[in-house]
């Protein structure tokens, strides 16, 4: 059996990994990432590792995606086989390099060819062990009797190494040549020979690792005197392939990859405005908005632009009220009130994502932290109660943290966004409507979302909430599940009110009988009742400091070390609504060891720090009113997530920077700029502060580009959603066999089919800008360049 974990990563660059499932050669994960893509990148790949506590953790096999393949496997589960994990076949990064061919008159007077290679500069060279490499190149030119090989020096701490070094190699042997003949390579000579570049990371006292190579035929200089190109580096095949890759099992994945290209404002004025209509359409099903929902294979793809567009533009409320009460005409049961998956309750789902992040915090935070940190033992379950446990011990455990979590929820009316409590208090008065003879439901038509779908959701898996940094160990888990079950149904006012739960667990039942007292009861529905009301709220979060992220980082030292120099130390960060902190691990932590902290409100400006400042990549800075501090993330994407919500927090600062250095002050001087003073202001201008309010912190154009996209894949369907408008309209009734568009939901054909023709008379004359710029990518990266490298032959 295997303790066996997942990463995720772009090339080499690991950005997230999965809890280690213990002892099972079938692991199940269920764990999903979503992350925005700060770089370009080659391979999505996935590495699957058998944890091991006392030395390095064994890599089983992975799955690599080329970046050029991930629309193919979008949007769908997938099995792929694992493949072995070979380090000749980790390579990323390109080479930029320029051939020469020179003749040469020699002492004797006889003609002879010399080859200059001139290795410019490589890019995008792989970590190692996190860090960027110390890499050198060795220049070989080989054929069928000779193989000459030289070598660059090394340089150190660096993915973007400048090499700018020349190589001199006689081509052909002088005495092919007479005084008399005209200088001409012999075409068979050229044939045979190759340049060879071989890229490799220097070990200092270990082994050093191959990091690619690319092969360069010299006759491509047949009829050039020069060639000068990006070549894309190649794995080497060094014949220690694994006989049988199916050996090492397979991944399933679910892999949702989009890219888009977004246009000028300009050109999504009308497919904005006929979305921000929907909320107003007659029946709300003929909507542009709720036409998406239907025709895209997976709702979830259209759910996140439409959510974020909507909320952007104060729409939100009306579109999720219409579409609920879609909803609600075929509930016929009180009891299944908005269980289902409908476009309503994925709408609300991502609102509660999107806007309730910092509820979350406010509410669950610190009685989180104190279960994961505490690992009181919680198990009822008398099958799976360890030799030693005292189950009634373990009751009242489990039972402290159910009242504590269960109270603070219950109290925190006062920080619920005012965006959800709206809704709320529409689904409220809906459900009354609907269902007049049940008191109840009024009260489950909210509760099926506060408690099922948030809290409960958020209690059960902490991380993905951000509100834990890494995720809990096993034991906590099972703890946080039984708390999250108990909670979804304190929180289920059907369970509550009728006295019964829903648990099959017998041991559940009987743990919950605790709970089935007049208090509980009165407690939910006290919550349910402010939550669902339209009176203005006052945020209670000002009198606390909210928590808003935590992590391990590498900070440069601000105080100068016994030899003078300034180094990187490893550190805690947090940050909160009112401060940024750092120190040692809190579990190394000594009473001497300092706690470092910068108030929020002395920041000025968060920025990357330029790669070449220290040579080290993921580096941002903090710019506050002292030096600035400098920061090394361990991976793109949490680097991209620190300074995004950096600067969220300071946004409303005083005094902010209008210009920063992009590079570091050392030794008296500003690299970027060369200004010697330490007070010179800045010399490029900063990035867009982000705006304070959630409502405009959100790209109106990417999400209606996304909706665009979205349209466009499902041309198709729209096509029959319109065919059976017409079939409707027509003949007042289905006439073709009914599976053209019984999926569909037409209340009106003549209005669906007039949205129809709008969003089609949009999306063509939006085709035409993107079909321009497709053609201009096309033809602007010419074969060779950075941007396009040639892919050279393999061994």
């Amino acid at each position: 059996m295997r303790d066996c974990f997942c990463t995720i990563n772009l090339d080499q660059e690991e950005v997230y990994r999965t809890q280690v499932v213990e002892k099972s050669l079938s692991p199940f994960f269920s764990e999903e990432f979503y992350f925005e893509i700060p770089r370009t990148f080659q391979y999505l790949s996935f590495y699957v590792y058998d944890k091991n506590v006392l030395q390095r953790d064994l890599r089983i096999g992975k799955v690599a995606i080329k970046k050029e393949d991930l629309c193919n496997h979008s949007g769908r589960e997938t099995w792929f086989s694992l493949q072995p994990v070979d380090s000749n076949s980790e390579v990323q990064g390109k080479v930029h390099l320029e051939l020469k061919l020179n003749e040469l008159i020699t002492e004797n007077g006889t003609v002879c060819q010399q080859l200059v290679v001139h290795i410019k500069a490589c890019h995008g060279l792989p970590l190692i062990n996190g860090q960027s490499c110390d890499p050198y190149a060795t220049v070989s030119l080989v054929g069928p009797s000779r193989n000459d090989q030289k070598k660059t020096k090394v340089k150190k701490k660096t993915s973007n190494p400048q090499f700018n070094e020349i190589f001199y190699f006689e081509v052909t042997r002088s005495s092919s040549y007479t005084r008399k003949s005209q200088f001409q390579v012999e075409e068979e000579d050229i044939e045979k020979l190759e340049i060879r570049i071989d890229l490799w990371n220097n070990g200092n006292l270990v082994q050093d690792v191959f990091l690619g190579e690319i092969k360069v035929p010299v006759n491509v200089l047949r009829n050039d005197s020069s060639h000068q190109a990006w070549y894309l580096l190649q794995p080497r095949d060094n014949g220690n392939k694994s006989s049988k890759t199916d050996d090492l099992g397979s991944l399933r994945l679910n892999i949702c990859y989009t890219e888009d290209y977004v246009l000028p404002s300009e050109y999504y004025g009308p497919l904005k405005t006929l979305l921000l209509k929907s909320p107003d359409v007659q029946p709300v099903s003929a909507s542009a908005a709720y036409i998406l929902g239907e025709i895209c294979r997976d709702k979830n793809d259209a759910v996140l632009p439409l959510v974020r567009l909507l909320l952007h533009r104060n729409k939100l409320v009306p579109f999720v009220t219409a579409v609920a009460e879609l909803d609600l005409k075929d509930t016929q049961d009180a009891n299944t009130i908005f269980r289902g998956n409908s476009l309503a309750t994925r709408c609300l789902d991502e609102m509660m994502k999107i806007v309730g992040g910092h509820y979350l915090k406010v509410t669950l935070k610190s009685i989180l932290d104190e279960i994961c940190e505490s690992s009181k033992p919680c198990e009822i379950d008398p099958i799976k109660l360890k030799e030693g446990d005292n189950v009634e011990n373990n009751k009242e455990n489990l039972r402290y943290y159910v009242d504590k979590l269960f109270s603070t929820i219950v109290q925190s009316s006062m920080s619920c966004p005012t965006v959800m409590c709206d809704i709320f208090y529409s689904l409220r008065q809906m459900a009354t409507q609907r269902f007049p003879n049940d008191p109840h439901v009024q009260y489950s038509a909210v509760s099926s979302f506060v408690f099922l779908r948030f809290f409960a959701v958020a209690v059960v898996s902490p991380h993905t909430f951000h509100l834990r940094p890494h995720h809990p160990d096993a034991q906590t888990i099972r703890t946080l599940t039984l708390i999250s079950k108990t909670i979804q149904t304190l929180g289920s006012w059907g369970s509550l009110s009728k006295c019964k739960s829903s648990f099959k667990e017998t041991f559940m039942c009987e743990f919950f009988k605790m709970f089935q007292e007049e208090g509980y009861i009165i407690a939910v529905k006290k919550f349910l009742d402010e939550i669902s009301s339209t009176e203005t709220k006052e945020s209670s979060g000002t009198s606390e400091p909210v928590h808003l992220k935590e992590g391990e980082m590498y900070k440069r030292a601000q105080g100068r070390t016994r030899i003078g120099k300034k180094n990187f130390k490893k550190r805690w960060f947090c940050l909160t609504s009112r401060e940024l902190t750092y120190h040692k691990q809190p579990e190394f932590i000594e009473r001497k060891d300092a706690i470092y902290t910068i108030p929020v409100k002395n920041i000025l400006a968060v920025e990357k720090l330029e790669e070449s400042s220290f040579n080290k990549k993921n580096m941002f800075q903090v710019i506050h009113t002292e030096k600035p501090l400098y920061v090394q993330a361990n991976n793109c994407v949490e680097a991209n997530e620190w300074i995004d919500v950096l600067c969220r927090v300071s946004r409303c600062n005083q005094n902010k920077l209008s210009c920063f250095h992009p590079s570091a002050y050392l030794n008296g001087i500003w690299l970027c700029c060369q200004e010697t003073s330490e007070n010179t202001p800045g010399c490029k201008p900063c990035t867009a502060g982000v705006p304070a309010d959630i409502q405009i912190d959100i790209d109106e154009d990417r999400e209606t580009e996304r909706i665009y996209s979205l349209f466009t894949l499902s041309l198709f369907k729209l096509q029959k959603m319109e065919e059976a408008c017409g079939t409707i309209a027509v003949y007042q009734g289905p006439q073709k066999e009914p599976d053209d568009y019984s999926s569909f939901v037409i209340e009106d054909s003549v209005t669906t089919f007039k949205t129809i023709q709008q969003i089609k008379s949009i999306t063509e004359k939006l085709d035409e800008p993107h079909e321009k710029y497709r053609k201009k990518r096309s033809s602007s990266a010419k074969y060779g360049s950075k941007e396009n490298p040639i892919v050279g032959k393999t061994s």
